[in-house]
């Protein structure tokens, strides 16, 4: 059991939330997207939500700025969720304009609202968790995304929920997070997606 809930935190990574938001919609959306278009989104996204973050937290980890992939402390957060940041705003400029596909701006828009949110949360000493906001944000969004096309997906949201109480056990289960961490993260990743629904449905 140990070891299953340990594996859902990886299976489950952050790090793999915004990729997954991305697939979800070219998935369900009605709207014609060229192939080569999608591929080309679907790679960008992978290259700088996934690979460079993998690569920076190795360099970060080479000169002793994060000791844990699941940067266990409110200081080994900041300098990488500052640096997510960035990494996110650049999409937003250069693979995800507005005019492109607005639904996947304002996901994002929401993601870079939540990273820095937890980053003033982390400079303030507190450790919400990155886990319960990346995976409430794609929940929110994918539950949007069904309502904004009329989609009947209600297999998949049992799905979504019950998988983000696996993450909820296995944070709680690994002493990573206090219930109070995982309710704040929970607020912080699905409240933003939720504001901005006003702007793009």
């Amino acid at each position: 059991m140990n070891q299953i809930l340990k594996s859902i935190s990886y299976i489950f990574h952050p790090l793999l939330m915004p990729l997954l938001g991305v697939i979800f919609y070219f998935s369900k959306s009605p709207r014609f997207i060229p192939e080569p278009v999608i591929k080309a989104k679907l790679f960008s996204i992978t290259i700088l939500t996934v690979i460079l973050p993998i690569l920076l937290f190795y360099l970060l980890k080479t000169i002793n700025k994060v000791q844990s992939f699941h940067l266990e402390t409110v200081k080994e957060r900041q300098l990488p969720l500052i640096i997510n940041s960035c990494i996110i705003v650049l999409i937003l400029v250069r693979v995800l304009p507005i005019n492109d596909i607005p639904e996947l701006y304002f996901f994002f828009i929401g993601i870079l609202i939540s990273t820095i949110t937890c980053l003033a949360l982390a400079l303030a000493k507190f450790k919400a968790s990155i886990h319960m906001i990346a995976s409430a944000g794609f929940f929110m969004f994918a539950v949007a995304v069904a309502i904004h096309f009329k989609i009947n997906i209600n297999g998949t949201i049992a799905l979504m929920c019950i998988i983000l109480g696996a993450i909820a056990t296995s944070r709680l289960h690994l002493k990573a997070h206090t219930p109070i961490e995982l309710i704040v993260g929970c607020f912080v990743g699905l409240l933003p997606q939720l504001i901005l629904l006003n702007y793009w449905m």
